[in-house]
């Protein structure tokens, strides 16, 4: 949208959608979007700490060889030139997989991901690469070599963990599209927190494999990870989305699902998930839920509350085959190489979760078959479902690390996050209220209807209007 006042706005502050529509029209050079954006990564990232590593003289090559096709006249990708973010635990070739590690600061990989080699293929051009903690695995974005993640909004809250550098990178204006990824909220939990969109799709919808990787992803992270998108608008979401699912044979998991199905502009039932025993929800989330509610029974959707079935088992589950996960031979391997910080969070979040057996970790992955079928029995009814991303507001930096009641109400508020990707469901956070703290709620669909959550997602990002970047408030990033 152009002001009269000002003119145009700079290309940081566009989305990915503008940027792409402009430079394809030949109105916008790849180059000045990508200096733009690098430009304002090095005004605002010492305040926040989102961005890892220097790429610019990289990508500043690749804007320059869009620019040079641009030019033959060629049908150009969707992507062309749009500046995009990665995440440090997805290998992107010629750098570091760190994955918030310090032994793996020199882990360079030499081919591109799946993802990153999707978003390549479209023609995005790689501006940077986002912070996350040690393997990804902690709430909170800090680590011992790249340090802490701010959240732009108050620095005293936590940014949200794992995609915690991308959610602030695309709130600020760094970059317009980030990828992330998700096994609890890694992606919808930081976009809640930074009032920005975070979706993480269908698992099976967009391939994964890092070939820096020394072996298969544990069985947990197969069921239930899911390469996501983090962006300012809905329609950014579906476009890097769509053009992160191309199939990739790496990934035998990878499932031939068209984003978009009949039915997914139908008005139909949702049903409205306020909470549980042992899950309060608090009055800010709340309102925000009920305001989203609201707007979509206005614009001719169904809206009734009703409890999914088995939610609180279903937590409990999960997070106790995650936690048996974390305590076998492989990862207490790995822990040993993770900063302090992770490995008091991991022991105190351990003493709240049951050690399964190998017979209860089987018996775990059959009833998620049952958990599963109650859900699409569930969806029939109500083919949407409406739950805020977290029943909490974002904590305090570092309260995973406080003691075992901090780590409880973290587990407890999080738990609409861990239901829906140990079912493997398609869930968008979207930005219901940005002021003076964000809040994120979620849309959720049966499996692979992921193009309903996007649908209802634009019916509420209407209402919420165009997300612009905001500058990093309150004291700067530690070194």
């Amino acid at each position: 949208m152009t002001d009269e006042r000002t003119g145009p706005p700079a290309p940081w502050q566009m989305d990915a959608t503008d940027l792409a529509a402009r430079i394809a029209r030949r109105e916008l050079s790849a180059l000045d979007a990508t200096r733009s954006c690098l430009e304002r990564l090095d005004a605002i990232n010492p305040a926040i700490n989102a961005m890892v590593g220097d790429l610019s003289a990289g990508a500043l090559a690749e804007a320059e060889r869009a620019d040079r096709l641009a030019e033959t006249g060629e049908a150009l990708a969707p992507l062309h030139g749009v500046p995009v973010t990665t995440k440090i635990n997805v290998d992107q070739a010629g750098v570091a997989t760190t994955n918030g590690v310090s032994a793996f600061t020199d882990l360079i990989a030499e081919t591109d991901s799946p993802p990153v080699a999707n978003w390549r293929k479209a023609g995005a051009v790689f501006i940077g690469r986002t912070n996350a903690p040690p393997f990804s695995v902690r709430w909170f974005t800090d680590n011992e070599p790249h340090g802490l993640t701010l959240n732009p909004w108050d620095p005293a809250r936590n940014v949200g963990g794992s995609s915690g550098g991308a959610a602030a990178a695309v709130a600020t204006g760094i970059g317009p599209l980030a990828h992330g990824n998700d096994l609890a909220g890694s992606a919808r939990l930081p976009a809640s927190a930074c009032g920005i969109y975070g979706m993480r799709p269908t698992t099976g919808r967009v391939p994964a494999f890092n070939p820096t990787g020394k072996g298969e992803r544990s069985l947990c992270l197969q069921i239930g990870s899911s390469q996501g998108v983090l962006a300012r608008s809905v329609r950014d979401i579906r476009l890097g989305l769509e053009t992160m699912a191309v199939r990739d044979p790496r990934d035998p998991l990878w499932v031939p699902a068209p984003l978009a199905m009949e039915g997914d502009d139908a008005k139909v039932r949702v049903a409205l998930f306020t909470g549980a025993p042992d899950y309060a929800i608090d009055p800010a989330v709340g309102d925000a839920l009920r305001l989203a509610g609201d707007w979509l029974s206005d614009s001719g959707y169904a809206v009734e509350e009703a409890a999914p079935p088995g939610f609180a088992e279903i937590a409990q589950l999960w997070m106790a085959m995650l936690g048996t996960e974390m305590q076998g031979p492989a990862m207490q391997q790995a822990m040993a190489l993770a900063d302090e910080p992770l490995r008091r969070s991991q022991a105190l979040t351990a003493t709240l979760s049951p050690r399964l057996s190998a017979e209860e970790m089987l018996a775990g992955f059959t009833a998620r078959a049952t958990h599963q079928r109650a859900w699409q029995l569930f969806f029939e009814r109500y083919p949407l479902l409406l739950l805020p991303t977290a029943w909490a507001m974002p904590f305090p930096v570092g309260h995973d690390t406080v003691g075992e009641g901090e780590a409880l109400e973290i587990l407890r508020a999080h738990s609409p996050c861990c239901v829906t990707a140990f079912l493997g469901v398609p869930a968008i956070s979207v930005p219901v209220v940005r002021a003076p703290l964000p809040v994120g709620i979620q849309l959720v669909g049966a499996r692979f209807r992921d193009g309903l959550c996007l649908t209802a997602a634009e019916v509420l990002g209407r209402r919420i209007g165009p997300i612009l970047p905001i500058d990093p408030k309150g004291r700067s990033a530690p070194r």
